[in-house]
């Protein structure tokens, strides 16, 4: 994205909400007084959540005002986690999964549903400007590939018929709830278990 569009979707200003301003304060209190900066991560991590999943470079200013340190101490940060997004990801960021799991239960078709539903292109919004969605490695879901990553909810188990279900909720900003999408709790076998099922055979 160039320098020109970026200057185009940057707000002018920033600060937190009444709630987020007394959860900064709170994260701050876990450090001592001298080391409030450690907080910077957890700051960020607000302003994301708070401003439709990406950080304006208005609010990095502001955290950095917020807890006295340098704006390039905070930028540095920001750049550096892939969890931060510095540019419009859409009120809902979707992130597949395709590492090798993934990839061999069908994450390619998922794919292929992003790019016809969504954007063609990754880190694209859509038309409405609700949804953009990218390629990451392994969201450490594997059992349950393939899998995707909707904000801060795990889809999994999917196939291309509910994947496709999911995108199409989204863009009519319906969020579907999380979890399996074959109903399986956290990561139990699909069809039961397996093994040690019988006690130990008779001597």
């Amino acid at each position: 994205m160039s320098i020109k569009k970026i200057s185009k979707i940057q707000p002018e200003n920033f600060e937190f909400t009444k709630n987020n301003f007394l959860e900064a304060e709170k994260e701050i209190k876990k450090y001592p007084q001298d080391r409030k900066s450690s907080a910077v991560l957890a700051l960020l991590y607000l302003v994301q959540k708070q401003n439709d999943n990406w950080i304006p470079l208005v609010a990095i200013k502001y955290v950095a005002s917020f807890l006295n340190i340098s704006y390039m101490q905070v930028y540095e940060v920001a750049t550096f986690y892939s969890m931060f997004n510095l540019s419009p990801v859409g009120k809902y960021f979707v992130q597949l999964c395709t590492t090798t799991p993934c990839m061999l239960r069908g994450s390619k078709a998922i794919i292929d549903i992003c790019k016809k539903n969504i954007s063609e292109n990754q880190n694209e919004l859509s038309k409405n400007k609700l949804c953009s969605w990218t390629e990451v490695e392994c969201l450490g879901a594997c059992v349950n590939a393939p899998v995707m990553q909707i904000n801060q909810d795990y889809y999994e188990d999917l196939d291309k018929d509910k994947a496709e279900k999911i995108i199409q909720d989204l863009l009519e900003d319906k969020l579907p709830n999380p979890g399996s999408a074959k109903n399986r709790k956290n990561t139990a076998p699909e069809k039961g278990k397996t093994s040690l099922l019988e006690a130990k055979n008779a001597q």
